[in-house]
């Protein structure tokens, strides 16, 4: 099922009313979303992207099409912590950054150099090396500046961008450990960062996966039309439904197998994906039941899950 409800292109999408998506196909690793909110004079930026020449494409192609509002950014709202979606906050001069508590403190022990060091010696790891240089290669590490939320809360906190009020409200840990999504009610849109993957497999990095079936129920229970995820192309409630649907999915047959005593890797290679065949970067199955799991009350030590995810996104290509 095609999920999108606009062209699924590389760029600056005009969602009317003051509202801009930049999209980056395919959604897949590093290749993510963010959002633009214009009133007036006045922006907020919805996260930036994985490497400084990315996010600063971006920023040109908003100023270009509203020069007025974004002369100097007022507010960035920093999604999560994942580097996707905050390597380029240094470029947003001036604003404000807000994020929850919970992804501040996680971004301040975080380091982009901690990936760049892994691409570094990726050359060297084998299948892991291969696995990690497919996902990132196309991203430049070096020399970025982590630059830090000047501006937490947890919960909701409600912003304007002029006279339109932006509702943040805090679903995580989910994804990480402070996911939050950002709505724009007047316009009926919604930022929703990593709790959506469009046509790509959502990846469970903290749990509790209750949170995140949460997270979709809200978004399907307020008054939005457009969805714009945190990878993947511009979506509506439908894309919200088969990401809740997924994840409902995964849980159960994880605990299946977890309650028939099959250890991670095997338990995830054994789920059937047939009706997400279409859906980007099936790997991450192996951190999902990882992370599952561990909710279930493993103790198991599934070990080096990029190692596992580079092993089973090898075993399905040759599978095919």
């Amino acid at each position: 099922m095609n999920l999108s409800i606009r062209p699924f292109t590389h760029g600056l999408h005009d969602l009317g009313s003051g509202g801009y998506a930049w999209i980056q196909p395919d959604g897949g690793w590093g290749w993510s979303n963010a959002g633009l909110i214009v009133d007036g004079e006045e922006s907020l930026l919805v996260d930036t992207l994985f490497d400084l020449k990315l996010t600063q494409e971006m920023l040109n192609a908003m100023s270009r099409a509203e020069p007025n509002a974004t002369q100097s950014f007022n507010t960035l709202v920093n999604t999560h912590a994942n580097g996707d979606h905050c390597n380029g906050n240094e470029l947003v001069h001036g604003a404000e950054i807000i994020s929850s508590v919970a992804t501040a403190a996680e971004l301040a022990e975080e380091s982009p150099d901690r990936l760049a060091t892994m691409m570094r010696s990726a050359p060297d790891l084998g299948e892991v090396g291969e696995f990690l240089q497919h996902c990132f290669s196309a991203f430049d590490f070096e020399g970025i500046t982590p630059t830090l939320p000047t501006r937490t809360f947890e919960g909701t906190l409600n912003v304007f961008v002029g006279d339109k009020q932006v509702q943040l409200k805090q679903v995580g840990p989910c994804h990480t450990k402070g996911d939050i999504l950002a709505y724009v009610p007047d316009d009926k849109l919604i930022f929703t960062g990593d709790i959506l993957f469009i046509e790509g497999h959502p990846i469970l990095w903290v749990g509790p996966v209750a949170n995140w079936i949460d997270a979709c129920d809200y978004m399907l229970g307020i008054d939005v039309e457009t969805v714009v995820p945190g990878h993947g192309p511009i979506t509506d409630k439908r894309g919200v439904k088969a990401v809740r649907d997924y994840l409902v999915y995964i849980r159960d047959e994880a605990n299946k197998r977890y309650r028939a005593g099959l250890p991670v890797y095997e338990a995830a290679m054994d789920i059937s994906l047939t009706d997400y065949d279409n859906w980007g970067d099936a790997e991450r199955i192996v951190i999902n039941v990882a992370t599952l799991y561990r909710e279930f009350g493993s103790t198991e030590k599934a070990g080096d899950l990029f190692g596992l995810m580079a092993k089973a996104d090898k075993a399905r290509r040759q599978s095919i």
